[in-house]
């Protein structure tokens, strides 16, 4: 199976006392094994509510999900899933959150500490494992977040918006160590964000969604070797395509 994600015209709404709220309708897309897909679109137009259809926290109202060639179940597959809100447990340290996954599947003790330590090196991070949340920066959280997410040898990795809440500069830092950890470990990535330049930077492909109820408005392909030159006129030329795509859907032409 080629495909590691597979949507096929998925829609979700909710009921909302007699009424309902169609959040998505009719979305196909597919994300290939071991590529980096990031999907953009208007504020509140249902790419949360999408990542969470993907990892199997919610069901689509209709329309078919495949993660792997099978329905999504978070009780069988391995996801990675990296909020916006980092979710550290504060009492645990820096090692004790990277393993917080690995206890949920039974690793020995030993075992977990060697495990839990490699990806704390893989996310430059060795030195910290004994602080605790509160005694580390956003974007060191960031990396825990990340190495917890990866330990656990995860099936497909699901990011929304994890950057969002940092600055510019650890944003843009954040952005080409992911991309490092992505190359040497060869997974499947399905990154959200609202950040178009941060889509073009990371990703192979950029599916752009219409506004609430989403469909796919545009799948461009990211033509550009890595890492990217953000000032390059290439790069300027498909940040521009798909800034001109939101437009046209934010004023409805």
């Amino acid at each position: 199976m080629d495909k590691a994600i597979l949507l096929e015209s998925v829609s979700k709404k909710y009921d909302v006392g007699s009424s309902s709220l169609k959040v998505i309708e009719d979305l196909t897309f597919d994300v290939n094994k071991n590529e980096f897909v990031c999907v953009v679109g208007p504020s509140g137009c249902g790419k949360t509510t999408l990542l969470r259809i993907v990892a199997g926290l919610e069901p689509p109202s209709s329309g078919r999900v495949l993660v792997f060639g099978r329905p999504p179940d978070p009780k069988i597959q391995r996801f990675g899933v990296i909020f916006q809100e980092d979710s550290l447990l504060p009492w645990r340290t820096v090692l004790g959150n990277v393993e917080f996954g690995l206890e949920i599947q039974n690793y020995q003790e030993a075992e977990r500490e060697r495990v839990a330590k490699t990806f704390l090196e893989l996310v430059g991070l060795q030195g910290f494992e004994n602080y605790y949340p509160h005694q580390i920066s956003g974007g060191m959280k960031k990396r825990v977040a990340i190495a917890r997410a990866l330990a656990i040898d995860p099936d497909l990795i699901l990011m929304d918006e994890p950057f969002a809440d940092l600055d510019a500069q650890t944003r843009s830092l954040m952005q080409r160590e992911l991309l490092k950890i992505w190359s040497k470990l060869n997974k499947s990535v399905l990154f959200i964000t609202h950040n178009v330049e941060e889509a073009v930077f990371l990703a192979q492909r950029v599916v752009v969604l219409t506004k609430r109820p989403s469909r796919v408005k545009q799948i461009i392909d990211i033509d550009l070797p890595y890492p990217r030159a953000r000032l390059s006129p290439p790069f300027i030329s498909y940040r521009e395509r798909i800034l001109t795509a939101f437009h046209e859907e934010l004023e409805g032409i």
